[in-house]
């Protein structure tokens, strides 16, 4: 008799959003207030990059992963979840305590570097579940609408316009990011010793 004590398999990535979407859902919804702590002054991040960011998760977990149950059991569902988590993880425990006035230069270089690599691939996982939902939302008409005087919103579309208005957000947010990056790690110039 064998006993497995840890099994990350199929199943349980197809299930990620059965098992956690409730709560990344309540998660996603509470992110909304850093926004206006930023307004408020208790965040000293700039409001319009971090606006972006926001906005890019709730369209995708809530336009695109929650209202197609199909989408829900892909496995870009659960890279996005663990991609969005460990830049949160860090994120916001580097924000708590740089709030209180407490600073780990471990911390703080994690979390200026991290979203380097991960941040892209989140914008990658985003854009291919977009894509992955298409066939549905075409097949299924999901907030697509017929207006008076033969206008129509084809929700599809709209979809592919936000993919390449998502591409175009994350060349600002990077940059920005990477520009505030560089003024808080400050690389300082190394001193030479005398001989």
């Amino acid at each position: 008799m064998t006993v497995r004590f840890f099994s990350f398999g199929e199943d349980s990535m197809v299930d990620t959003f059965y098992a956690i979407g409730l709560v990344m859902r309540l998660c996603q919804s509470i992110s909304l207030l850093e926004l206006l702590h930023i307004c408020l002054g208790i965040e000293p991040n700039h409001l319009l990059p971090r606006f972006l960011q926001l906005t890019e998760r709730i369209i995708i977990l809530f336009v695109v992963i929650t209202s197609q149950e199909e989408v829900q059991e892909k496995y870009v569902v659960c890279v996005l979840f663990i991609f969005w988590n460990l830049l949160d993880m860090v994120r916001y425990t580097y924000s708590m305590l740089s709030v209180i006035g407490i600073s780990y230069a471990v911390l703080t270089w994690l979390s200026q570097t991290l979203w380097m690599p991960i941040y892209p691939l989140c914008v990658l996982a985003e854009a291919f579940a977009i894509y992955q939902s298409l066939p549905y939302f075409e097949s299924f008409g999901t907030y697509s609408t017929k207006l008076p005087f033969d206008l129509s919103i084809y929700f599809p579309y709209v979809l592919k316009i936000y993919l390449m208005m998502l591409f175009i957000g994350m060349y600002y947010t990077y940059s920005h990011l990477y520009s505030e990056r560089r003024d808080v790690l400050r690389v300082c110039p190394m001193k030479k010793k005398k001989m």
